[in-house]
């Protein structure tokens, strides 16, 4: 991320103080991997879901249960399996033989933030499941409707190598989730400076305990409510909703992004602005959170996916291919 020297005309200090004590406490723990702290720094501001996708190993789940560990807020953690219910995540009626009536005993994913591990090992009902939960924040069960409490967040990981045992999420799951993390193999001497940490820890269990709460639910909901009030220019809107119309409009995809995906940018493009002690919006913001916001929306032509094309290729062609406003 750019490092920037302008002075804001909104007092951005709390948030900023915010995010360095955030970033400081995952610190202690997590060597490197910063783009993806500044991502689930910025999904967290921007009130939105966070997909994280890599192999074993290179600290998906840590990361999260670390961010969680930072705020003081309910969290909860769900590990999906192939046998997992849908009651099992958002709770049942349950008959109490003392009313003589039936109880609505809440599930797990009544939290603040909630750590859906190995989402695609739970099969398609399970998922599905998570639909009204994610997008409308609420939980409806026999006719009455359970909202949930804000902050609510989803932070779900995945394996995208391991293909037995698993479930690929529906596209209607995918485009909830704001960003899509793809998580990569640390440097060679990221790796080495792991290994010394561990070499000279004791335990992770205890590391990890030192990780303290810097920051309330409460508070969180603040520095959402300046986030939105970001300046974004008319032209920065039209750029935007260009880039997210070329998707729809590329020989190469299959399936473009929705106007979803556009608010989505907007909204993630502001949270980059402020992180980088901004109060408006530029052209780089919004070419940054791009690839991360799209990866999962679009699908490709069965031609282009066999000729090994990614979407990231796709995106950044037609990041090329418009103009940036001036």
């Amino acid at each position: 991320m750019e490092v920037n020297t302008f002075e804001p005309r909104t007092d951005l200090t709390p948030l900023h103080e915010a995010i360095a004590a955030i970033k400081a406490e995952i610190g202690k723990v997590i060597v490197g991997q910063h783009e993806m702290v500044d991502l689930l720094t910025a999904g967290i501001l921007a009130n939105g879901h966070i997909l994280i996708e890599g192999v074993p190993g290179v600290a998906k789940t840590l990361a999260a249960k670390l961010l969680a560990q930072t705020i003081d807020a309910k969290f909860s953690r769900i590990q999906f399996t192939p046998d997992l219910m849908p009651a099992d995540v958002l709770g049942t009626s349950i008959f109490n033989p003392q009313s003589k009536a039936f109880e609505y005993r809440k599930g797990p994913i009544f939290g603040n933030i909630i750590l859906i591990d190995e989402i695609n090992r739970a099969p398609a009902k399970t998922q599905a499941a998570l639909f009204e939960v994610m997008e409308e924040r609420q939980i409806t069960s026999d006719g009455i409707t359970y909202p949930l409490e804000a902050p609510f967040m989803v932070i779900a990981t995945q394996n995208p190598i391991e293909q037995e045992g698993t479930y690929r999420l529906p596209e209607a799951q995918l485009d909830r989730f704001l960003f899509k993390i793809e998580v990569k193999y640390p440097a060679l001497e990221e790796e080495v400076a792991i290994l010394q940490a561990a070499n000279l820890r004791t335990g992770l269990e205890a590391v990890t305990a030192q990780v303290a709460r810097v920051v309330t639910g409460a508070a969180i909901q603040q520095l959402q409510a300046k986030v939105r009030s970001v300046l974004l220019e008319e032209k920065l809107l039209q750029y935007i909703a260009t880039l997210v119309n070329e998707t729809r409009m590329n020989p190469s995809i299959y399936l473009g992004a929705s106007p979803r995906a556009s608010i989505a940018v907007m909204n993630c493009a502001k949270a980059i602005a402020v992180m980088n002690n901004r109060d408006f919006v530029t052209p780089d913001d919004v070419v940054y959170v791009l690839p991360h916001i799209l990866r999962h929306r679009i699908i490709l032509t069965p031609e282009r996916e066999m000729e090994g094309i990614t979407p990231d290729d796709i995106i950044s062609e037609i990041l090329k291919a418009v103009e940036v406003p001036r």
